[in-house]
């Protein structure tokens, strides 16, 4: 009896497989698209630093555009500096010499522009990431007054005067008086006087003074304080503390 199996009759299992059916079997086996799982993994990762981004500047920090030369030299046009949206959320206030962002509806503006609804959207989002110029309602000043406070222009050496009390005001910009507008007003509670560096060169508190509010602006409407400068990286770094204000006397000491 031949034991011997016919090489016609062995496993083909068994047999090495030409190339041909190695083509054959690598079509019939599913292959994942690694091109196409990089792109979504990439998208949203993307997606979710985005979003993170977005709370982040709705709530902690929110990098913002220097959109005019009102607060030269402190801040210049173009600086992206990082707004503290966390600076006045637990009990604190804004203080003299503070550099606050703020929307000025109701008191630098009376009525907002009107702008289309999805394009609005967008600049908005562009500009929370600070890469646009803010909403035309939004300003960035410093804070010269703050509630009760009677601020006057100007003394006889020319020198704005909180509560009797003349400034130095090193923060100015070269050549550049206090005030060309004279004035003499006592600040209503829960209400901030706000003033430009810049001084020839700002539209503050002084040129609304004759309109509702008259120049003042409300608390509440303050969106955080400037902390520091995060571009150029040439003028990165904090802003620094005003010395201009120390030894201010409390609102009562001047006119109570």
């Amino acid at each position: 009896m031949d034991t011997e199996a016919k090489p016609s009759e062995r496993d083909r299992s068994s047999a090495p497989a030409t190339g041909t059916e190695e083509r054959s079997r690598s079509s019939r086996m599913p292959s994942l698209p690694t091109g196409s799982i990089s792109w979504r993994r990439t998208a949203v990762l993307g997606a979710a630093c985005s979003v993170f981004v977005l709370l982040l500047s709705a709530f902690v920090v929110r990098p913002y555009l220097i959109p005019s030369g009102s607060m030269e030299p402190t801040l210049h046009v173009g600086d992206r500096v990082l707004v503290n949206k966390l600076a006045y959320r637990f009990g604190s206030a804004p203080q003299r010499g503070d550099v606050v962002v703020f929307d000025g509806t109701g008191s630098f503006v009376q009525e907002p522009p009107r702008e289309n609804p999805v394009s609005g959207l967008l600049h908005r989002a562009a500009a929370s990431l600070g890469l646009a110029e803010p909403a035309e309602t939004d300003y960035v000043k410093r804070v010269v007054g703050v509630g009760g406070d009677r601020v006057v222009c100007c003394d006889r050496r020319g020198r704005i005067e909180v509560n009797g009390r003349p400034l130095t005001e090193k923060y100015l910009y070269p050549g550049d008086e206090p005030s060309r507008v004279r004035f003499d007003i006592v600040v209503p509670e829960g209400t901030l006087w706000m003033m430009g560096d810049h001084r020839s060169n700002s539209r503050d508190s002084r040129d609304h003074l004759g309109e509702p509010g008259g120049g003042m602006v409300p608390v509440d409407r303050v969106i955080g304080r400037v902390g520091w400068i995060g571009w150029p990286l040439g003028r990165a770094g904090s802003l620094p503390d005003s010395e201009a204000f120390n030894g201010v006397p409390a609102p009562g000491g001047a006119h109570g």
